[in-house]
C-alpha cells in the first residue's frame, strides 16, 4: 500500500536529538501545508452549530492551562491589560484570578466564551485581548497567551518507553484530540479547505512557536530537510487532497 492509497495518510520525519535521550517525530504533511489561522476571516467556530457571527474561533470553552506556571504567566500578563484592551478586565480583576481550578485550571468563562475574548462591538475589536495587546507592545503573543492557545493547531505529545527514552510527536490538533466533545464540533479548521490558503507553509509561518516546542537545533534540521527536497514535495494534507 502506498501513502496515496490512504486518503487520511500523513508523511512524517524523525530526528534523534543529540542533546537528549529523545526522538522527534514531525508531521511533515501538516507542517509543509498552507494552513493558516482564519480567525475572523471565515472561521466558523467550534460550537455545535457554525457561528461565524460570534467571532469566537476556538475560544468558546476557555483555555486549559498546562500547569501552575502557565496560569501564573497569564495572570501577570492580564495585570498589564487596560480596560480599553480587555473588555472583561473589571470582572477578571474582581474575581482575583483568570483561572477556574481543576486538574490544571481553565480560563474563566463570560457569557459562553473565554474571559479574554473581546466580543463584536467592543471598541478595540473582537479577538483575544492578550494576543492583540502583546502585538501592540511588540511582544510575541506566545509570551502572554496560555500554552494551548499559542500552540494551536500544533500539538506536542511526549511518550516514554520502559527504558525512559522519550518520543516527542509534533502534529496537528484534530477533533479527536478533544475527546467526545470534538465529535460535536460543527467545524474544525484543520479539516476545512478554506483554512489551507496561506502564502507560506506552516513551518515558516509558525517558526516562533515551533522553536519554543522543539528548539533551534531540531527546527533547523526540519527546515534543511524540507529545503533539500528539490525533486519531491511532501504528501499533500488530506483536506487539500479531498478538494
Amino acid at each position: 500500500m502506498t501513502l496515496h492509497a490512504d486518503p487520511n495518510a500523513h508523511e512524517w520525519v524523525s530526528f534523534e536529538d543529540p542533546e537528549e535521550d529523545r526522538t522527534w517525530l514531525l508531521d511533515v504533511t501538516f507542517l509543509a501545508s498552507s494552513w493558516n489561522c482564519i480567525f475572523g476571516c471565515g472561521c466558523q467556530g467550534v460550537l455545535t452549530e457554525v457561528a461565524p457571527e460570534l467571532v469566537q474561533g476556538c475560544c468558546s470553552y476557555g483555555a486549559h492551562f498546562s500547569g501552575e506556571e502557565d496560569i501564573a504567566r497569564v495572570e501577570v500578563a492580564a495585570d498589564q491589560l487596560t480596560e480599553e484592551e480587555w473588555q472583561f478586565a473589571a470582572r477578571g480583576r474582581r474575581q482575583g484570578t483568570v483561572a477556574r481550578r481543576g486538574e490544571h485550571g481553565v480560563t474563566r468563562l463570560v457569557d459562553g466564551a473565554c474571559i479574554f475574548l473581546n466580543r463584536p462591538g467592543f471598541a478595540a475589536g473582537p479577538g483575544c485581548a492578550l494576543h492583540a495587546a502583546a502585538q501592540r507592545r511588540g511582544i510575541a503573543p506566545l509570551e502572554w497567551k496560555p500554552d494551548v492557545c499559542w500552540q494551536l493547531p500544533l500539538r506536542r505529545q511526549d511518550l516514554s518507553d520502559e527504558q525512559g527514552h522519550v518520543t516527542s510527536v509534533i502534529g496537528e490538533w484534530d477533533r479527536r484530540h478533544w475527546g467526545e466533545a470534538g465529535s460535536e464540533f460543527a467545524w474544525w479548521c484543520t479539516e476545512a479547505p478554506e483554512a489551507f490558503t496561506g502564502n507560506s507553509p506552516v513551518y515558516l509561518e509558525m517558526r516562533r512557536e515551533l522553536l519554543e516546542l522543539v528548539g533551534e537545533g531540531i527546527y533547523d534540521r526540519l527546515v534543511q530537510h524540507l529545503g533539500s527536497r528539490r525533486d519531491s514535495t511532501p504528501l499533500a494534507h488530506p483536506t487539500v487532497r479531498r478538494r
